[in-house]
């Protein structure tokens, strides 16, 4: 599905790993009336880094006379100016869509980033993508609110690993049993690593199976030969 407005063209820039200072907005010379962004494919799914916007759809109290048709000088200035107020522009649509919790895991994922959780999960936050931080700043959040690390372990699991299990033995020990599902990477090891450093409570013990899971009787998936963990 193609996007319209600038909020939303930022939002797909930010997904695709492109930030929103590297895009540039120029007031585009041939437009529709009928459309903030002008491109050349409406229902393009990619984004170019530098973007025709239609200066009159919502905003003709703000540029009429920046672009009055019968003023043609200073056009690298004008350019410049439009930039620098259709990004502000942008900003203010992103916020005013925003309620309170989302303001709070914006700050709570800012935190993450400066190194309040430590300079290892700084680090590793990085390895998300934004929708990925978001889910794990949510669930931080609800940690903060509820205290149900154990579930919210998993809830952020699933999330970022869909094909993972958490088992619980506490019959003898505090030990969950954590089956990823994929393939082990050093990447995986460091996405998983900021998990288990922010949602695991200090009394459990791990164990951590990759992409083969250990053998559970009558559950056939488990118990394929040459792919099944010991424990």
């Amino acid at each position: 599905m193609g996007v319209n407005y600038i909020w939303d063209l930022v939002i797909k820039a930010r997904r695709a790993g492109i930030a929103k200072e590297e895009l540039v907005f120029k007031a585009a010379k041939v437009y529709s009336p009928y459309m903030e962004l002008s491109l050349e494919a409406i229902n393009a799914k990619t984004v170019d880094k530098t973007v025709e916007v239609n200066p009159f759809y919502r905003f003709e109290d703000i540029f009429r006379e920046l672009f009055d048709v019968n003023y043609t000088g200073e056009s690298e200035l004008r350019q410049v100016l439009f930039d620098i107020v259709t990004h502000l522009l942008a900003e203010i649509d992103l916020t005013q869509g925003m309620n309170k919790r989302e303001y709070y895991i914006r700050f709570v994922l800012r935190d993450l980033e400066a190194g309040l959780f430590g300079s290892q999960a700084a680090e590793n936050i990085k390895l998300f993508t934004r929708d990925e931080q978001e889910i794990i700043a949510g669930n931080l959040l609800r940690l903060y609110e509820t205290g149900e690390a154990v579930y919210l372990l998993r809830d952020t699991m699933r999330k970022i690993f869909p094909h993972s299990t958490i088992y619980a033995n506490c019959e003898e020990k505090d030990e969950l049993l954590l089956y990823v599902g994929q393939a082990e990477t050093d990447a995986a090891r460091a996405r998983l690593a900021l998990i288990l450093d922010i949602f695991l409570p200090v009394r459990f013990q791990t164990e951590i199976y990759w992409r083969n899971h250990f053998g559970i009787l009558d559950v056939e998936e488990t118990m394929q030969i040459d792919h099944i963990a010991l424990y």
